[in-house]
């Protein structure tokens, strides 16, 4: 269930609020300007290519590029039988910023991402079906868990694609991780 949990960043061990309704999801996260949307469910195979996920997903993805000047779109997958996840964690799992908007459309499985807006960080637990769009300069950081198995579709303006600026904070550290927080939500 997607799930968004809200931190005091001065009491990081228990959310002051915690929202599982889409609608109340998308309300909170537009007043900082995130973009969250559910698209429909789209009938693929397992084993779905880049090529078959982005062609069922092209309205959206049109739509998005038009309204938003993305200029590049593709998917990313990754399972729990990759001799690299553990390097692929620990990549993106402290603070750092974009200087262009982040988005992922969860094709499959789940995520984690938190957004640090002032003294307070959002924990949204991303399911399939859920897009988020962090925008650029926001603080914020992603655990994909340590049994990552997920796919997602990627939208870049700048075609070299992810490029993070890290902030040195330490706050990603002191708050839950993926495994606290999933298994409280999925």
């Amino acid at each position: 269930m997607t799930t968004l949990s809200i931190f005091h960043q001065s009491q990081p061990d228990e959310a002051h609020t915690v929202m599982t309704d889409p609608r109340a999801i998308g309300d909170a996260l537009a007043r900082h300007g995130v973009r969250f949307e559910q698209w429909p469910t789209r009938d693929l195979p397992a084993d779905a290519s880049q090529e078959q996920i982005l062609e069922a997903y092209s309205e959206e993805v049109a739509r998005l590029k038009q309204e938003c000047g993305f200029q590049t779109a593709d998917v990313v997958s990754l399972n729990p039988d990759n001799p690299q996840k553990e390097a692929f964690r620990q990549k993106f799992l402290d603070e750092h910023t974009h200087s262009e908007d982040e988005v992922r459309f969860f094709v499959r499985g789940q995520g984690l991402f938190y957004l640090h807006f002032g003294d307070q960080v959002y924990a949204l637990l991303c399911q399939q079906n859920d897009l988020i769009s962090v925008p650029d300069g926001t603080r914020h950081w992603f655990d994909m868990g340590p049994e990552p198995q997920f796919t997602c579709i990627r939208l870049f303006t700048n075609p070299e694609g992810w490029v993070a600026s890290f902030t040195g904070e330490d706050i990603a550290s002191r708050l839950p991780r993926y495994e606290g927080l999933a298994g409280v939500a999925g």
